[in-house]
């Protein structure tokens, strides 16, 4: 009696990513109500700021209330505006901001940007203009879990994994890119483009200028599309300095070029503003065709002209605007070395980042078993006994058993310090146990040893004592 697309089981929702979730839901930490509960950090969201944007709008009471800087009302403009191009203010605001970001190396043209609910419509509205059902998009392991959702699960694409290795700190390969493609060829696949998250969700690292110019490269020879999500690039809190797509093709002279017209970037105020239920979403192409199709799209997931409204007067207000990109990475660094320096008091170390809400951390060392299945051993008891929900690296697509997620700017440091606790104390309980276990081993080992020993050896061990006792 249902659609396929109901009944089909390609949503994801039972990847250990969301099931984890699931878990927190059922019994939240609360510092008072439940203090034994499990403490979300698998959900990367930045609330280290919100009391930013709460002064601004306590200074500033007029958007909120729907007047305008002359204090009339604009409630009735607001609420009967429907052109699905967005209002101009707040697409202009929202450009220079992004240029802002970007150290205003670059500028982006309001015509080339398409207003969509958030960066997961953004992302599915662009596989929906650039692959067909059954194409597929390459993108470097390990990735955001829910890409399986937004890319694949209502526009029938597919994703390949570029695998990408702890070596060399999961750093984007030419090798790597080649087998990729190679792969999509061996199952028949016809390869529409790359996508990469820049910076990276969730390693926490942006890309290196080498490895945006191999992929410039690798698309321009391949003849494909490059999406870069650059949903985190307001959270880079330390060096490298971040560097944009946008910004190679102008160094390379390619704007005018078609290699620019197969670039397409995401963005969102989800992280940077931390807005997530804003819904604040954004394509931005240099092509026209791409431009005017999610455009007729994005009237399936607009933003309401209010936020629209809302959005325009915070975003237009530079001085606001430069105190809180400052402030806010200067929180997300402070915040992300507590983490960092907690984690190192365990044993437990993490890759080293400079951007994002999470760190990428090793604990490959406490796994029972160098596998997968050793990896969601771990992952259960980290939830259930330890009472954090963190997120496997195998719900990431990573090709390593042990890494894991960790997401450290969606709660108070007095509940990361409480984490740490859990931790430390988890940490030494493994450690004893792996004692005694190594204990039990070589006990085991040395009783094996004396079975298989022949008999004459134990009656010489005897002869022996029987001597040294004499002489005694």
């Amino acid at each position: 009696m249902l659609s396929s697309k109901v009944t089909c089981n390609s949503h994801g929702q039972d990847s250990s990513y969301f099931l984890g979730w699931e878990e927190y839901e059922k019994n939240p930490y609360d510092e008072f109500k439940n203090p034994n509960g499990i403490i979300q950090m698998g959900l990367a969201e930045n609330q280290l700021s919100f009391d930013l944007l709460e002064s601004w709008l306590k200074n500033n009471p007029q958007p909120a209330a729907f007047k305008n800087h002359d204090n009339q009302s604009i409630f009735k403009e607001l609420a009967l505006f429907q052109d699905y191009h967005g209002l101009p203010a707040f697409k202009n605001a929202l450009v220079k901001f992004m240029s802002e970001i970007r150290g205003n190396t670059v500028s982006f043209d309001a015509n080339n940007l398409v207003l969509t609910a958030g960066a997961t419509s953004a992302n599915e509205t662009l596989m929906f203009c650039l692959a067909n059902p059954g194409d597929a998009f390459l993108i470097p392991t390990p990735y955001y879990p829910g890409f399986d959702r937004d890319l694949k699960w209502r526009t029938g694409a597919e994703i390949v994994p570029i695998h990408c290795s702890s070596y060399n700190g999961f750093r984007i390969t030419k090798s790597a890119l080649e087998e990729a493609y190679k792969e999509a060829e061996k199952q028949n696949l016809k390869v529409k483009g790359v996508l990469v998250t820049n910076p990276s969700n969730p390693l926490g690292t942006s890309l290196s200028l080498h490895e945006l110019d191999l992929l410039v490269n690798f698309i321009s020879m391949k003849n494909i599309h490059l999406i870069s999500d650059e949903i985190y690039s307001g959270t880079v809190f330390s060096s490298p300095s971040y560097t944009s797509i946008m910004e190679v093709l102008e160094n390379r002279n390619l704007m005018n070029t078609e290699i620019a017209k197969r670039v397409h970037i995401v963005y969102s105020l989800s992280k940077d503003l931390g807005l997530p239920g804003f819904r604040i979403g954004a394509i931005y192409s240099n092509d026209e065709l791409v431009v005017s199709a999610a455009t007729k799209m994005s009237s399936f997931g607009l933003i309401s002209s209010q936020t629209q409204h809302l959005l325009s007067e915070i975003l237009s207000d530079k001085k606001f605007t430069k105190s809180y990109l400052s402030e806010n990475r200067r929180r997300l660094k402070e915040r992300h070395e507590m983490l960092v320096k907690g984690l190192q008091k365990t044993g437990i170390r993490c890759l080293q980042s400079n951007a994002g809400l999470f760190c990428w951390v090793d604990m490959r060392h406490l796994l029972s078993s160098n596998t997968f299945e050793g990896e969601m051993e771990l992952w259960k008891k980290i939830v259930y006994e330890v009472g954090l929900n963190i997120s496997p690296g195998s719900s990431c697509h990573c090709s390593e058993p042990g890494w894991f997620r960790v997401c450290f700017a969606n709660m108070s440091e007095e509940t990361l310090n409480v984490a740490m606790q859990r931790v430390q104390s988890f940490a030494d309980c493994m450690a004893k146990k792996n004692i005694q276990s190594r204990h039990q081993q070589l006990l085991q080992r040395n009783s094996r040893r004396s079975k298989s020993l022949p008999k004459w050896v134990f009656e010489l061990s005897f002869h022996q004592r029987e001597i040294t006792a004499d002489e005694r």
